[in-house]
């Protein structure tokens, strides 16, 4: 069925001047002046709405995105004692076997960083199994009562603060708690908050330690059924053929190569200003350069979440090794990833540029977590804190850019996205607004392979939002210094996934 879209404006390179488009069979057949539309068997009047390419997110996590919206949102707790009491309440109200699920804590925001202790957990959930993810979700808080899980393995603490090995223990534990038609409802609630937001495509990490293969398949099944479009990536070393068996598109998104910052586990070159020790690695230059190989083999795109700068260096000594192996331009082919890439220096974004890696980043990381006075200047001093994130300086340098939230790490918020990423901490790292929302859309799409979808113009997929800009539009795009701009449809291939 043939569908006009009338009286709009319309954010195209094609034609900047446009106020009308028509879509067949999916795909975007005519654009320009609204007096000059051919007919159609269905004619949406948007009465001046915006209409933009649909944003993409290119890494989250749909279970935890779900229940962080259904669940004990925790992000803005200020103390131990706001945390207990958000616990008590919320587990007054659920079953006595019942795991309770929160998210969201951050400490280092806290005048006392101190978090409460299991035992504490126990009591406040009256006597619940409590698992709360810390807001980068690479540390958690568990109760007595389900701390059992870690015991005897690496990052255990009997303080209930687990860590790495011992907290994906306890995640397993968590999330194994939840029944297929509970983690299907969470991930529905997750994709559908996306496309009332303008989000067309999600990508999804998970793999061991971050979720199961179950959950993997089952936010799979969900890929474009009235919802958007879920490309998955599997993070397993050495698991290129198991995520090509799952119908994943990659073997990367979080195959940690290292932790976080904020929890002090990202590998680093200098140790950490506010701990000991410079953090952990879990992949070798050469395991790293094997896994690629096995993905160039398969013909699978590869990568790594890798954050800090030593993680970040031993990644791309495996790109190296892996380019020796097979030549620079066959590696290029594969738009390998790294995610996050936090503590990038110039010689190492020049190395992603040589070996075409895409990097996948979260802009909002920065808003929150950065400049001279946040939490990345607590673990890394101020001046480590002000270089990091240097996402403006990668696109000026030529790397390949993709935008997402790693919700529920940060929330799935696309315009605050570009907002982030056009006036970061680090004025130096600024990038045009243009840039940023390009990086949001269309780099989310050829980051994962599809290279005709992110633009509004003749022969190119009908992907697209409409919004209204409150604030007005400058320089081609809503001004996002005001209020943001509101989703009122999602478009999904020429099919609506969202109608508000």
């Amino acid at each position: 069925m043939t569908a006009l879209y009338t009286h709009g404006r319309f954010y195209s390179a094609a034609d900047p001047r446009a106020t009308a488009m028509l879509v067949d069979d999916g795909r975007i057949t005519w654009l320009g002046d609204a007096s000059d539309a051919p007919s159609a068997e269905r004619t949406f009047v948007l009465d001046n709405a915006f209409v933009t390419p649909a944003f993409v997110d290119a890494h989250q996590h749909a279970t935890d995105t779900g229940l962080a919206f259904d669940g004990l949102d925790l992000s803005g707790t200020g103390s131990a004692a706001e945390v207990l009491d958000a616990v008590a309440a919320f587990a007054a109200s659920k079953p006595a076997d019942a795991v309770v699920h929160g998210h969201g804590w951050d400490e280092s925001t806290w005048a006392d960083q101190v978090p409460p202790s299991a035992a504490e957990l126990d009591r406040a959930g009256g006597g619940r199994r409590v698992y709360l993810s810390q807001a980068s979700v690479h540390s958690a808080l568990a109760s007595a009562s389900l701390l059992g899980a870690a015991e005897g393995v690496d990052g255990y603490d009997a303080s209930g603060w687990v860590r790495e090995q011992a907290h994906h223990a306890v995640r397993a534990v968590a999330l194994g708690s939840l029944t297929p038609a509970q983690r299907t409802a969470a991930q529905r609630t997750a994709l559908s908050r996306a496309a009332s937001l303008g989000i067309a495509a999600v990508h999804e990490c998970g793999g061991p330690g971050t979720s199961s293969e179950e959950d993997f398949l089952s936010v799979l099944a969900l890929s474009g059924q009235g919802l958007p479009r879920v490309f998955g990536y599997w993070g397993e070393l050495g698991g290129a053929a198991r995520a090509r068996e799952l119908g994943a598109v990659g073997a990367g998104g979080d195959l940690y190569a290292d932790g976080a910052l904020g929890s002090r586990t990202a590998a680093v070159r200098e140790p950490y200003h506010d701990g000991d020790g410079c953090g952990l690695g879990f992949v070798t230059a050469e395991q790293a350069g094997q896994h690629l190989l096995d993905c160039v083999t398969l013909g699978i795109q590869g990568g790594f979440h890798a954050i800090g700068d030593a993680a970040i260096a031993t990644v791309l000594d495996g790109f190296a090794i892996a380019a020796k192996a097979v030549g620079v331009d066959r590696l290029r082919e594969g738009r390998h990833r790294i995610e996050h890439v936090e503590l990038a220096d110039k010689a190492m974004i020049a190395r992603m540029v040589e070996f075409g890696v895409v990097a996948s980043v979260q802009p909002v990381f920065d808003a929150l977590w950065g400049g001279p006075d946040r939490m990345y200047a607590q673990r890394l001093g101020v001046s480590r804190a002000m270089a990091s994130n240097p996402i403006g300086q990668m696109h000026a340098t030529g790397v390949a850019l993709a935008f997402g939230s790693d919700s529920p790490v940060t929330a799935l918020d696309p315009w605050a996205v570009v907002a982030a990423a056009a006036a970061p901490r680090n004025p130096v790292f600024r990038m045009s607004v243009r840039a940023a929302f390009a990086a949001s859309s269309r780099g989310g799409w050829r980051a994962a392979g599809e290279d005709g979808v992110g633009v509004l113009a003749p022969g190119q997929s009908a992907t697209f939002a409409v919004w209204d800009t409150p604030a007005g539009v400058r320089d081609g795009l809503p001004s996002l210094e005001a209020a943001r701009p509101v989703c009122l449809r999602t478009v999904l291939h020429g099919q609506t996934i969202f109608e508000r």
